[in-house]
């Protein structure tokens, strides 16, 4: 009898011991982690495609982000029609040399008239016939830059709306092209115009970052590039677009707050040498003129012009702020 038990209890403990071999070789010896390794690896063919699909929309955005990099690049060296173009106005390059020549003409005749320097009304000349109309057309540019920063969130607004409702891209462009305010109506209105030559949405639309040159206008042709040669959903896409372009704004409103005070400083500090100057002047005459009826005060005065300059450069960069 007690044989009998031994010999039950022996083949039990093997029984068990076999049942646990056969449970746990698989796990401690790393069998089950290759299972599962070749299984990942051998997928299904659903899971493949989607694979394949991913990798493939990848290498759309890349290669889209490639082709309008290079077009960036292309765009660096900007002509007078382009400059005419982003200043809004319809002056044609003919017309803007003319008004150039004419103006520093005038300007130099009148110099010269006024001072007879032939000197001072040849710089005046030049002054007005290269200077004054190119810093003209910056002055525009970038007032109008300005204004189609603040309305280009509310025009992509509009098209998110419109693709939600179920509307075609192209006639929610229409939309803000005919109800948007200037100058994103303008620019949306020649992007329409040149889709119906024959453009397609993103090339039209890039267009628009050559008139504009700003992130806002680049960030929104990319996105709607993207979206022609990778898909997805483009009403998410502009309405993250939108909420970025809102959020950046609010940014650069901050730090231009935050660095109000520091330019007051730099203008209080740039003027204080003339206010003095002219103080001193007004109070004591035969004091200011030893600087321009000397040498050594002429060498001192453009001196002090030359530092003075550095140094409202540097303060300028100093406060001069990006987002």
């Amino acid at each position: 009898m007690f044989d009998s038990q031994i010999a039950v209890t022996i083949l039990i403990t093997v029984a068990a011991g076999a049942v646990a071999y056969v449970l746990l070789y698989p796990i401690l010896s790393g069998e089950a982690r290759a299972a599962k390794r070749q299984k990942a690896l051998v997928a299904s063919p659903i899971d493949r495609r989607e694979r394949i699909a991913a990798v493939s929309r990848k290498e759309q955005v890349a290669q889209t982000l490639k082709e309008i990099e290079q077009r960036q690049k292309d765009r660096e060296k900007v002509g007078i029609e382009q400059r005419l173009a982003r200043a809004g106005v319809t002056w044609s390059k003919q017309g803007f040399y003319m008004g150039s020549v004419a103006l520093g003409l005038l300007l130099g005749l009148a110099i010269l008239v006024t001072l007879r320097n032939p000197l001072i009304a040849i710089g005046a000349a030049f002054v007005g016939g290269f200077g004054i109309p190119r810093w003209v057309l910056g002055y525009l540019a970038r007032k109008r830059i300005t204004a189609f920063v603040l309305e280009l969130p509310n025009a992509i607004d509009v098209v998110v709306r419109g693709i939600r409702s179920g509307l075609p891209l192209g006639d929610c462009l229409r939309i803000v092209a005919s109800e948007a305010g200037d100058p994103v109506k303008t620019e949306f209105r020649l992007a329409v115009e040149a889709q119906a030559v024959g453009m397609t949405v993103p090339e039209a639309v890039g267009k628009i970052y050559e008139r504009v040159p700003v992130a806002e206008a680049n960030f929104f042709a990319i996105v709607l590039a993207i979206q022609a040669k990778a898909g997805g959903n483009l009403s998410e896409a502009l309405g993250n677009l939108s909420r970025v372009l809102r959020e950046r704004r609010k940014m650069g409103d901050k730090v231009k707050a935050m660095s109000m005070e520091a330019k007051a400083s730099a203008a209080i500090i740039a003027a204080l040498p003339f206010i003095v100057a002219i103080l001193t002047y007004l109070s004591s005459p035969d004091y200011m003129t030893l600087l321009w009826t000397t040498r050594t005060g002429k060498i001192a005065m453009g001196g002090g012009l030359v530092w003075m300059s550095i140094g409202i450069f540097v303060m300028k960069k100093m406060i001069n702020f990006k987002v």
